[in-house]
């Protein structure tokens, strides 16, 4: 198993520390949100993208990607009626396309649920649509960048467009493009109401990478998700990807954090 992790959970730490740390522990991969540095990622400096290049190779840990991709800056829309915000927002993915090449990442996660949203009038035809328009130019690049767009379903509760992984692997045929892939997410699987290890089977052809966490925002094994037979789906499909920790509920701190989840899915191996 390969064990990455996000960067937010680390909030003001200096690169080197986190770096350091995480190597430390185990993991072997770090997953970027790029609003952790600047509200738009075009504002990351060269300094900064060298600096976070120099600690990987510094510290034997590979740049994964990143995800948050929409969050900021503000007024992006993958589905707006706007032609002019889609557009805005399929620049600014070529953009975020450029970064994660820059830092030499190789996944970007499309999770970023009120910039696709079905809006209210809007048909989900209508909404496809324009998601597929905005996503082909990046796609494009992608192509040249040895990156690929996961598409991560998510719950009802966080947006109201591609809620299963099914819907997900439904709309990649539909876009039928090699560097649309799929994510799956413990915390989103977990609200579907297929078992887990059903869906990571059933998503064998499209899986490209994994979120690790628990259905009650924090990391796993810190709630009543039992991971044994998430790893136990995962080994059987041959997944050789990351399993990557994302949590939303930051108050353990972020060394409980990291150490109580590396150490709780290792007893898996």
């Amino acid at each position: 198993m390969k064990y990455g992790i996000c960067n937010e959970i680390f909030k003001g730490w200096a690169l080197e520390k986190m770096f350091s740390f995480i190597s430390s522990l185990g993991y072997t991969g770090l997953e970027i949100a790029p609003f952790t540095f600047e509200d738009s990622v075009e504002k990351i400096s060269v300094a900064t993208k060298q600096q976070i290049k120099d600690c990987a190779q510094k510290y034997n840990v590979s740049i994964i990607g990143c995800h948050w991709l929409l969050t900021k800056p503000e007024g992006l829309s993958l589905t707006s009626p706007d032609v002019l915000i889609r557009e805005k927002t399929a620049r600014y993915m070529c953009k975020l396309v450029e970064f994660t090449a820059d830092i030499a990442g190789e996944i970007m996660v499309l999770g970023s649920p009120n910039q696709r949203n079905i809006g209210k009038g809007q048909s989900l035809p209508e909404v496809k649509k324009y998601i597929k328009e905005a996503l082909i130019p990046s796609l494009e690049m992608c192509k040249n960048k040895n990156i690929d767009i996961c598409l991560e379903p998510l719950t009802k509760k966080e947006t109201n467009f591609i809620n299963t992984a099914q819907e997900a692997i439904e709309f990649i045929q539909e876009v039928s493009h090699p560097n649309l892939k799929l994510h799956l997410d413990v915390k989103a699987m977990s609200a579907e109401s297929k078992p887990i290890p059903d869906i990571i089977k059933d998503s064998k052809k499209y899986l490209r990478h994994f979120h690790v966490n628990d259905a009650n925002r924090r990391h796993p094994g810190s709630g009543e998700i039992d991971y044994s037979p998430i790893i136990n789906a995962i080994k059987d499909i041959g997944y050789e990807g990351w399993l990557s920790l994302e949590v939303f509920d930051f108050s353990p701190g972020a060394e409980t954090i990291a150490q109580e989840s590396i150490q709780y899915l290792k007893r898996f191996v």
